[in-house]
Order: structure tokens, then sequence, then C-alpha cells
């Protein structure tokens, strides 16, 4: 008997994860937007920082602990001697458990602290207004986040009221030229409806930031995930990485036949994916966008 389609649990979504960064350049393309943009963002004309700069994290988990760190060295960077108070919001403990070792690991922050909140971004917004401490950021990021929480606009409503004046907001999101953007738009009947997440682009933010009148930017930068291994049978890289694609434990083995079939066929359109040397290259394009205060 073949098994129900179900949704991953918190723990097999990050070994589904770990395969989908294994295979894409997610990682180099935040560290070319660290490199080319991040400096002049935190440096600009009316970033206010003397003694102490407020910055927050908003992770969807395990790998982004090390890009957070390196958006805080830049900030030492280009403000030294400022002290920098650090807090994150991630629900998931295995990933707060990571993120703590490397700081425990990293002998450069001196003059950086780090307060933990094992919480949603909306039990964290709870907590903030139940207890009446609306703390401002100078900095807040959210990366790769929002596709879980339950209410977008109003989730960016409430940080973005936690800015201090002149902060910034800076919210990492799948670019609409990504294949993400096309499979989620064209192609939805492919996708099984066990992934509980949002379907969510950059122009879905940029829409929610105009209704708020918020000033911002977009910054488009390419990124690419092979998914060769998707298309061959048995392959357990492959099927880990349909699992995250899809949002489902063991998609390969437990969705119908006509389903595996139709979702191959849709991500190898010239829309969602390209052919190089061979192998098959699925538009991961993300849109940095820095919302001002």
């Amino acid at each position: 008997m073949i098994p129900s389609m179900r949704s991953l649990t918190a723990e097999e979504y990050v070994e589904a994860f770990k395969s989908f960064l294994d295979h894409s350049t997610e990682h180099q393309c935040m560290d070319e937007f660290n490199k080319e943009q991040m400096p002049n963002i935190v440096a600009g004309h009316h970033y206010c920082m003397r003694h102490k700069a407020q910055h927050a994290s908003l992770l969807p988990g395990d790998f982004l602990a090390g890009g957070d760190l390196k958006m805080i060295r830049i900030l030492q960077a280009v403000h030294p001697g400022v002290f920098i108070d650090n807090e994150i919001v991630e629900p998931n403990p295995q990933h707060v458990a990571a993120y703590k070792e490397l700081v425990n690991q990293a002998p450069d922050l001196q003059n950086v602290s780090f307060i933990w909140h094992q919480l949603t971004s909306l039990e964290y917004e709870q907590q903030v207004k139940e207890k009446g401490t609306h703390k401002k950021f100078d900095f807040i990021h959210m990366i790769q986040m929002l596709y879980r929480v339950e209410d977008i606009p109003n989730t960016i409503k409430f940080f973005h009221s936690c800015l201090d004046h002149h902060g910034k907001l800076l919210i990492i999101i799948l670019s609409d030229s990504s294949g993400w953007a096309s499979l989620w738009k064209k192609h939805r009947d492919c996708l099984p409806p066990t992934d509980s997440g949002h379907y969510i682009t950059s122009s879905g933010i940029t829409e929610v930031l105009r209704r708020l009148g918020v000033e911002h930017r977009v910054y488009e930068f390419p990124s690419g995930w092979d998914i060769t291994e998707c298309f061959i049978e048995g392959d357990a890289v492959g099927g880990r990485m349909m699992d995250f694609l899809t949002g489902t434990k063991d998609f390969l083995g437990t969705a119908p036949p006509a389903l595996r079939r139709r979702l191959r066929e849709a991500l190898c359109q010239p829309e969602c994916s390209s052919t190089r040397d061979g192998r098959v290259i699925f538009s991961n394009n993300l849109s940095m966008i820095v919302a001002e205060s």
C-alpha cells in the first residue's frame, strides 16, 4: 500500500533544504548582495548610528545564521566601534542551537550582544504588544521567511513600525523572474495540496509596501538551482530536492504517477529552467527589497 502524501515536518524540511542549498547558488547570491550593496545600505547618509545599533534578524532557519553574521560584520566594518544589539526571531530550536554554536565559534563578535527569541514572528509580535515594550531597531531583515507567516501584510506593517528613525527593513524573497514564480502561477495544479506555505514573490511584497506608503528599492540578483537529479528515477538527492520543492515527504514515492509526470514536465519549461552542459538549472533568482522607515 502506498503511503498517503503529507507535508514535511520541521526536521524533514531541514534535510530537504540542505539538498537545495548544496545544489543551488543561493549562498553565493546572498554573498554577492552583501558585497555589492549592503555596505552602501547600512552606510547611507541618513543611517544614524553613533554608539549603539539595534539589529533584528528574522530567519528561515539553519543556513542563514551564517549570512546573518556576515551582515553583522558589514555593520561593524562600516560603523567601527559601534556596539550592536542583535535580536533573533526563529521558532525552530535546532536552528537556534546551530546559530548559537556559530556565535560561540566566532572570535570577532566582542561588541555584539545576542538575544534569542525561539518564537514565530507572530508570537514575537504578540509578546511585544502584550508587554508594551516596542523596541526600535536600526536594521531589520527578513530573509526568505515570509512564505510561512500567517498574515504577510500585517507582519510587514508591524516590523516596519519597529524601525527607528532612518532605519531600514531588508526583505529577501524570490523574484518574479524566478522559476518559482512561473511554477506557482502557471503550473500550480502540478503541486500537491500538502504544502502550507504562501506562494509569494517580490511583486506581492512591493504591492504591500506601496499600500503602506513605504519608500523602497528593489535589487535583483540571479541565482540557479541544479535540479538534474530530480529527473533520475531512484536518486536519493533528487528525491530530497523534490520534497523541498513540493513541501511533501517522499513526494516521488507517494504522489500519483500523473502528478509526478506533470510536475517534471512543468519544471522543464523554459520559463522555469534552462539546460547547461546537459544539466537542468532551475531559476532561483532573488529580490532584495530595502524599505525605509
